[in-house]
């Protein structure tokens, strides 16, 4: 049986942390940002945890599950 390829794509995008947490970049932080009001841009720069059955799913496709 060959090994399971981790997905690339998902690799950039989240990050497992050593206690097993699932860590995302938060949306809409990248472009535009003069209009947005500074508490808000601030708020995207913090990583946040994805939870439930979507997080399960990150883990198993990058191989940690």
């Amino acid at each position: 049986m060959p090994k399971q390829k981790t997905r690339k794509s998902v690799l950039k995008r989240f990050k497992v942390t050593k206690t097993g947490k699932v860590m995302r970049r938060g949306a809409c932080g990248r472009h535009l940002n003069a209009k947005k009001s500074k508490k808000r841009r601030r708020r995207q720069k913090v990583t946040k945890q994805l939870t439930g059955r979507m997080a399960i799913k990150i883990k198993k496709t990058l191989g940690h599950a």
